[in-house]
């Protein structure tokens, strides 16, 4: 069986700097708020060319705390709108609720699978505070096109970058410096997570906020330790979401690589969609073989199909592991049902009865690469 994602061996690749490091937080006698939390907050805001990095205990967290601050500094009041892609994962629109504001669904474009600007434009209304684009598969979202529309309308931007560490956007953006930009400091701030399977995945949950906004960073930092900046002095009604010191050590020595696995997985996604017999199959993807490039992290390699269960069936028959993202959209979740589940978002519902990710771990090997290309097509 060739693995969806083979987290074992992933991390024995790390071996034996992993075991060494945890070993050494271990007889620290520290454990949270220490030097490997320190050390991994700076090193990932250096890597991502902001100022701030404010690490969480997860991914949701980290954009929760952003819109719990930006209330707490007067910037969002309860029930604003926050324009935020439909197709996304729930939590993205659960950090909206969480914070008592109000998710507008945006379709996407089916060609990206990520958010229409022209759509989005189209919501925006008197109580809308902020566009939160998510970069979904690993892809970077229209920023050019967002940041004009933030613009015209004075809005936030807040990136969703769970899914796209290390993602260069290569075209600039106004007041950013230079033009290749990562992901997380295309906006006034950005949440990552940090779950074992992402690009950058710690052992455990983690998450972190990017942003060059002090004021921003040094409240979600309060909000995120019980309200507090000082030892029994609480000046928000905060919650508890931190970064542990062994997750932290784990993240440090992974980042140092990061660059090098995003680019396996490019190659990886350069051979599927070079060699992959797309249309005799009846297969669509949002990847252009001259759209492989730094803005693309390739988290997930998404293939379109509508017999997609009977091809996921056929793959597992190979011996070939498979995954769907994702099966249930935010709006058809019971969870989202009564608030959400009247609304006909048509693109979104395609997309997720459509999708089917195939393997793209960076320690894919060019044979098991080859042989997944075979076996699909042969897929009658």
């Amino acid at each position: 069986m060739i693995k969806y994602l083979d987290l074992q061996k992933i991390n024995a690749s790390f071996e034996p700097e992993l075991s060494d490091a945890l070993l050494r937080v271990s007889h620290s006698g520290w454990y949270l708020y220490g030097e490997a939390t320190a050390r991994f907050e700076q090193e990932f805001a250096a890597y991502c060319g902001t100022v701030h990095c404010v690490s969480t205990g997860n991914g949701l967290d980290a954009l929760t705390l952003i819109f719990l601050a930006y209330r707490e500094l007067g910037v969002m009041d309860a029930g604003d709108e926050i324009i935020v892609p439909a197709n996304t994962y729930i939590a993205t629109v659960l950090s909206i609720l969480r914070a008592g504001l109000k998710p507008v669904l945006c379709e996407p474009a089916f060609e990206t699978c990520n958010m229409d600007i022209t759509y989005a434009e189209s919501l925006i209304t008197p109580r809308t505070r902020a566009i939160l684009p998510v970069h979904l598969y690993g892809r970077l979202a229209d920023m050019q096109g967002i940041y004009d529309l933030a613009t015209r309308y004075g809005l936030k931007i807040i990136e969703d970058a769970a899914q796209a560490h290390g993602a260069i956007w290569n075209k600039g953006l106004p007041g950013k410096g230079s033009p290749a930009l990562r992901a997380g400091n295309l906006s006034d701030a950005a949440a990552f997570s940090f779950y074992p399977a992402k690009n950058l995945g710690a052992l455990g949950d983690g998450g972190a906020i990017t942003t060059h906004d002090a004021e921003l960073a040094t409240t979600a930092r309060s909000i995120a330790n019980y309200g507090s900046t000082e030892k029994y002095v609480h000046l928000y009604q905060g919650i508890n979401s931190r970064l542990d010191e062994l997750q932290a050590a784990v993240l440090s020595i992974k980042l140092s690589r990061l660059d090098k696995d995003n680019a396996r997985r490019r190659e990886i996604a350069q051979s599927y969609k070079e060699n992959i017999d797309w249309q005799r199959l009846g297969l669509q993807s949002t990847v252009h073989t001259d759209h492989i490039n730094e803005a693309n992290v390739f988290h997930i390699f998404p293939v379109f199909s509508p017999r997609r269960n009977e091809l996921q069936r056929y793959l597992t028959q190979c011996g070939i592991s498979t995954q769907i993202h994702y099966p249930i959209p935010p709006h058809r979740q019971e969870a989202l049902k009564k608030e959400y589940g009247m609304q006909q978002l048509p693109i979104t519902e395609r997309i997720h009865n459509e999708e089917l990710s195939l393997p793209i771990s960076p320690l894919l090997t060019n044979e098991e690469t080859e042989h997944i290309i075979n076996r699909i097509n042969a897929f009658i």
